[in-house]
């Protein structure tokens, strides 16, 4: 058949190896009253391939259940306790012994965060912050850990006075004295990171009129020009990071990386919040997965890799707020997939590094309630066409598999074995099928632009028997 592409295809990129990859670690939260036990969630990271988790505290339970897993973990002294820890030394030796030293080795603390989003905590502590963060290192020295241990301090883009166009980023003028220097220079001095959390979706449920939902996910768009300095965006998420670098360089602090800590789509949310949904929740965070495994910068500083941690782990169906809050997780407390993204080198290796991911919601069904094995989409799959999707893709479709897919098609040429039923949907889905199963069912093998999607069930046209493998 002829060589066509097709929409899904337009956004390959020329990766011919990944570069210097940056990593993927994830948020563990615990708000909830229905998670696994900590012991199957080490499992359950230890079987997606993830290697970094970020704490929101110092739980027994958790850390002993890390020790010897070859997991690198990052804990975190609560809000609720910065007061202690800048006003009494002893404190920061009593916590730092009893929370860190007493798990390291064993259980691989690679850093702690002081605080969390301390800037915006209602009940102000952010006059603590500092003084906590060097007592909490002069403790961390004490017991000869600062050599594998580093501390920082999560900040929310809020902490930004501008951040449009990305390069007039700048910090709230209240902040930069009081707080930001002092920490950028702890941070400086120590070896450390500046922790950000970054949200697009915020940015873009407040804004959805003057904002390209592509250019939110990381998909196809025509970008924008920053007017400062000539770069050209073609995602959100960059042009926030890049907000947060242009205001670290205007206080000359141009050496102290970041790592962002946070940032993450839900899959369900509020009537208002626009944008809340599965699809785009698996877009976001499965082409964000794919930009940082094949170790693209920003714009602004694009030789850096970025170290991301994605929110979250699980849906937390305590969390107050708005209904997005209880649905950021990517998994559900049953330990089943929301969605499928790759989530390491391997699997997007095999998925094919350069196609974008598009999150098609029927890539993992909605489980039903109650224990939902872990498997039963990534056992025995099938790829069908979507009856809905335009005609033209669809053929553009069957076009690529057949051709450039490598899929066979000889059975559902004229008077072939699987050329009846004469239609579009079954030849399009034997199609699909057929290059799904060549492509070892990868992650994002099955989707064409939406024209297709993964059933757990054989699919069945006329008498044709689908292929389960090659």
């Amino acid at each position: 058949m002829a060589h066509l592409a097709f929409s899904c295809f337009l956004l390959l990129l020329s990766f011919s190896a990944f570069a210097e990859a940056g990593s993927i670690g994830i948020n563990y939260g615990r708000i909830a009253d229905n998670l696994p036990t900590p012991s199957k969630v080490v499992e359950l990271l230890k079987s997606q391939g993830l290697n970094r988790v970020k704490l929101y505290d110092t739980n027994t339970d958790v850390l002993t259940a890390l020790a010897n897993s070859g997991i690198n973990v990052v804990v975190a002294l609560p809000n609720e306790q910065l007061y202690s820890a800048a006003n009494d030394p002893s404190f920061a030796d009593a916590w730092v012994q009893a929370n860190i030293s007493h798990y390291y080795p064993a259980t691989k603390i690679e850093a702690i965060a002081v605080g969390n989003e301390v800037f915006v905590d209602p009940k102000n502590t952010t006059q603590f912050l500092v003084p906590a963060m060097k007592n909490i290192h002069a403790s961390l020295v004490k017991y000869n850990l600062t050599s594998s241990i580093k501390i920082s301090s999560p900040i929310a883009l809020s902490a930004l006075q501008s951040s449009y166009p990305a390069s007039s980023g700048s910090f709230k003028s209240e902040l930069i004295e009081p707080v930001i220097k002092p920490m950028l220079d702890l941070l400086r001095q120590t070896g450390s990171y500046l922790m950000v959390n970054g949200y697009p979706f915020f940015a873009y449920t407040a804004n959805a009129d003057q904002i390209s939902l592509n250019y939110a996910l990381f998909k196809e768009n025509p970008g924008v020009v920053d007017s400062g300095n000539g770069l050209k965006y073609t995602s959100l998420f960059d042009a926030q990071i890049d907000a947060v670098f242009a205001a670290m360089s205007a206080l000359k602090y141009d050496d102290v990386k970041l790592v962002v800590t946070e940032t993450g789509w839900p899959s369900k949310g509020d009537e208002k919040e626009i944008g809340a949904s599965e699809e785009n929740a698996a877009s976001y965070n499965g082409n964000l997965v794919r930009r940082v495994l094949t170790g693209s910068g920003t714009p602004l500083r694009p030789n850096d890799t970025l170290d991301v941690f994605l929110f979250a782990l699980f849906n937390e169906n305590q969390k107050t707020g708005p209904s997005s809050e209880k649905n950021y997780g990517l998994f559900y407390p049953n330990e089943q997939k929301v969605y499928d993204i790759p989530l390491t080198e391997a699997e997007l290796k095999q998925g094919g590094e350069s196609t974008p991911f598009n999150g098609s919601k029927s890539l993992v069904p909605t489980p039903p309630s109650g224990d939902v094995s872990t498997t039963s989409v990534k056992g025995q799959t099938w790829c069908v066409a979507n009856e809905n999707a335009e005609e033209e893709k669809l053929k553009a479709a069957i076009d690529y598999a057949c051709g450039e897919g490598e899929a066979d098609c000889r059975p559902i040429q004229s008077g072939a074995a699987c050329y009846d039923p004469n239609t579009l949907v079954a030849h399009a889905s034997y199609a699909f099928n057929s290059y799904y199963q060549k492509k070892s069912r990868g992650v994002g093998t099955c989707d064409f632009g939406g024209a297709a999607y993964v059933v757990t069930q054989p699919p069945k046209f006329g008498n044709c028997d689908f292929p389960t493998g090659y």
